[in-house]
């Protein structure tokens, strides 16, 4: 068992590009999506203890231990071992920075980045394909947080492959004071589909590439339709940042979060100034590469 404390990066991601196909028989969506890893990151800490394993974390609006997808994948990776019952001898604390609710992934991130830390406090350890699965069990995003950069997910999101990186962007991301929860917005979805009388084009298995690079003006998410017809002050923060010069400007996930690319730091910070608004949180951050990625683990 290791003493003293480990400390990891857990970090962000945003969807350049959502394709949502019909509901499958096993209630699932199948996906087509292009993830980015970014910079903005909650960090957690994690140190030996006796009894059961702890997670702790004071934000607002985020459960502590059982309730926490961090807690969901300490029991995971004892099951995946082994071990009997519920996970003993590890107390867990998030530093929070990415927003809840707002199609970021800082739930996953924080449980996929706990992984390792526990791997050593237990003495354990797990073939690449067993911690894929037990990632797997957090979140249909949780093995791209095993991955990151620039990736393509498919089936419910968690069959990921990496791509060719992302050339270096500055990212400015508007998050409206409402949440947007995960299950509502693909009801939103299927409801739009429904009144349409289909149910809803293929996910597109090939991502939007123009040679060896991703084509951005083709990217799009089908869920952001559905999302900001109910949701106005997303609308108007797409249409900010599209406005400030943004190269894309698109919600990720199932929002609440939209995000912006620019090529620049100082035209990211200007399209900042622009977006506040009285609620709004507003981060300027930047991609990461899988090689800034690597060193993650343990700071």
């Amino acid at each position: 068992m290791t003493s003293g404390r480990l400390r990891a990066r857990a970090y962000a991601k945003v969807n350049l590009d959502l394709r949502v196909g019909p509901r499958s028989d096993d209630g699932y969506h199948r996906l087509s999506t292009v993830l980015q890893s970014v910079a903005l990151h909650d960090t957690v800490t994690l140190r030996a203890g006796d009894g059961p394993c702890r997670v702790r974390c004071s934000a607002t609006g985020v459960p502590s231990d059982r309730g926490n997808l961090v807690w969901t994948a300490a029991a995971a990776l004892w099951r995946a071992v082994g071990r009997r019952g519920d996970p003993q001898g590890a107390v867990v604390t998030i530093t929070k920075r990415i927003p809840a609710e707002a199609g970021l992934g800082g739930g996953t991130a924080d449980a996929v980045a706990a992984l390792p830390g526990l791997c050593r406090i237990w003495d354990v350890s797990l073939a690449p394909q067993g911690l894929r699965e037990v990632a797997a069990e957090v979140g249909s995003d949780g093995p791209f947080f095993l991955v990151g950069g620039t990736a393509l997910g498919l089936g419910r999101g968690d069959a990921v492959y990496p791509l060719a990186e992302l050339s270096p962007h500055w990212v400015l991301i508007v998050v409206p004071p409402r949440g947007v929860p995960t299950a509502r917005a693909y009801g939103w979805l299927d409801r739009d589909r429904g009144r349409r009388g289909r149910r809803g084009r293929p996910a597109r298995h090939v991502p939007p590439y123009a040679g060896p690079t991703l084509d951005l003006a083709a990217l799009t998410n089908d869920l952001e339709g559905p999302v900001t017809r109910r949701r106005r002050e997303l609308r108007e923060a797409t249409r900010t940042l599209r406005g400030a010069g943004a190269v894309v400007a698109a919600m990720t996930g199932s929002g609440s979060a939209v995000f912006g690319l620019f090529t620049s730091r100082a035209r990211a910070a200007d399209a900042a100034r622009g977006a506040k608004r009285p609620g709004w949180r507003v981060i300027v951050t930047r991609t990461m590469s899988r090689e800034g990625l690597a060193r993650r683990f343990w700071a």
